[in-house]
């Protein structure tokens, strides 16, 4: 078979059932598993696919956005088991950068008999914040309609006047080579900057952003804690390689 026909084949067969496994193609094509898999990095290379342990996905739309209130109710459970999570990783004392997003959102109750000041340019958090009590910052910058965060070279500049403890940010996407990313490049340069300006950064990203990869890159997955969920024992061990895991329903 040419390798027009098994890209052909593969295609098909991803668009058939959004992500498939290795020994799927096989079976489909009668090819070796050397040939499948140098298919699936020429495709990938090619943006036609996501290649994921074992397989390959469908690529999304990489400057596709959903708005505050789409992912406001989406997976709610997991980013609160996730949160609950984060909470018991900050200390008395802390001084934290929030970012925009409806998982760290979900941290802040348990963040309420904390002594602890807060950062965030999320203006969704600001009254959860106040409501709890925590001593708040804001950052100035462009207010963002869709997301609610505040983005641009001033909120660069706000956070950059301060040093943090802990960052917790919320992303579109974790890949275990590609690293984690969102879409909006202003995003993840604010983003990229309170993570340069904190001791540790945890990422708090449920299981549906496994293996996404969004337009703009925010830093490698080496260069955070990642905190997510429903990861089989496979995928906990391939993370644990590359960077400090925590699973909230390990």
């Amino acid at each position: 078979m040419l390798t027009a026909e098994r890209h052909s084949i593969i295609i098909q067969l991803l668009n058939e059932k959004h992500s498939i496994k290795i020994q799927d193609i096989i079976k489909a094509t009668a090819a070796s598993e050397s040939t499948i898999r140098r298919d699936l990095t020429d495709l990938e290379a090619q943006g036609k696919l996501v290649r994921i342990h074992g397989g390959a996905i469908l690529p999304e739309r990489k400057l596709q956005e959903f708005s505050l209130k789409e992912k406001s109710t989406k997976n709610l459970q997991e980013k609160t088991k996730i949160a609950q999570l984060a909470a018991c990783l900050v200390d008395e004392g802390d001084c934290l950068f929030i970012d925009a997003g409806t998982t760290t959102l979900q941290l802040i109750p348990y963040l309420k008999d904390k002594d602890i000041v807060v950062v965030t340019n999320g203006l969704s958090h600001v009254e959860a914040l106040i409501k709890h009590g925590i001593p708040t910052y804001i950052t100035g910058g462009h207010i963002k309609a869709k997301t609610g965060a505040l983005i641009g070279a001033q909120t660069v500049q706000s956070i950059s006047n301060y040093r943090f403890d802990k960052c917790f940010l919320g992303v579109n996407g974790f890949h275990i080579e590609l690293g984690y990313t969102t879409p909006d490049p202003e995003e993840a340069m604010v983003k990229k900057t309170a993570h340069r300006h904190a001791l540790q950064t945890f990422v708090l990203a449920d299981h549906s952003k496994k293996n996404k990869v969004s337009f703009a890159k925010i830093i490698s997955l080496q260069e955070a804690a990642l905190l997510t969920d429903k990861l089989s024992l496979e995928e906990i061990e391939q993370f644990e390689k590359q960077t400090t895991l925590k699973v909230a329903d390990k």
